[in-house]
């Protein structure tokens, strides 16, 4: 009984002597490629303000401005990975809260040709963040809600930071996305280490939001949630009374 070949193979589909032909003359080289690159904000908040982490550059283009952790892909790795080995190598952070953001692909955006970088984001809580090798800057948002919209960040002085080549808008993606997860996900609590307050998880959403939110109300919410659970355990060598700790439940599951 002759064996039936599947529609694949006899159309000269994948893996036909056909495809395979036509792959070895293949030429990719005949047409114009961009460059992929992968940039990671870097998130925290620390006493009540949103952190980005940044390094100065120090070779052109954009000599001496501040820049995401990014770099060009490897042709062996993917995107995901990456991001993941920018981030070891240029904050010395893994094992991180990471998604990808969006895709910045603008003619112009860069100096030195047509480059095309996948942004991604990673939540840390405060004290990684300043175990970092990573400067540390504040964020300032002119705009509300989920506006969107460049952002700024704010050296130690004061002053505006220069920010290289379109981070600034990267960085107002990024900000926007976070906004608009925090309802609807647990995104909040990758900000927090493994035992919180319920103060300390409103000081997340009220600076990342950039508004006050009424404390009652906020509370219940949290609690009608799912995604607490009381630890049993207080808060240690403070002056005031000590307070509950909790714990999220299913932290992975963002």
């Amino acid at each position: 009984m002759a064996t039936k070949k599947t529609p694949e193979k006899s159309q000269g589909g994948r893996g036909s002597d056909a495809e395979r032909a036509f792959l070895a003359d293949y030429r990719l080289d005949a047409y114009d490629r961009p460059s992929v690159a992968v940039d990671v904000v870097v998130l925290t908040v620390l006493e009540g303000h949103l952190l980005c982490g940044l390094y100065e550059r120090t070779e052109h283009p954009d000599l001496g401005r501040l820049a995401l952790p990014g770099g060009f892909m490897r042709l062996d790795e993917s995107l995901d990975e990456a991001a993941r080995r920018l981030l070891r190598e240029k904050a010395g952070l893994t094992d991180v809260f990471l998604e990808q953001l969006f895709t910045f692909g603008e003619p112009g955006r860069d100096p030195r040709g047509r480059i095309v970088t996948v942004a991604y984001f990673a939540l840390v809580d405060k004290e990684r963040f300043l175990q970092a090798t990573m400067l540390r800057r504040r964020l300032s948002i002119p705009w509300p809600g989920e506006t969107g919209g460049e952002v700024d960040v704010v050296n130690d002085d004061g002053s505006t930071g220069a920010l290289a080549f379109d981070h600034a808008s990267i960085l107002g993606t990024a900000v926007k996305r976070l906004r608009g997860k925090l309802d609807y996900t647990p995104v909040g609590f990758q900000l927090l280490p493994a035992e919180f307050t319920l103060r300390e998880l409103q000081d997340i959403h009220e600076a990342v939001r950039g508004e006050d939110v009424n404390k009652d109300s906020f509370r219940r919410r949290m609690l009608a949630s799912g995604h607490l659970e009381a630890t049993g355990n207080h808060e240690r060598n403070v002056t005031w009374r000590p307070a509950e700790l909790y714990r999220f439940i299913r932290r992975s599951a963002v």
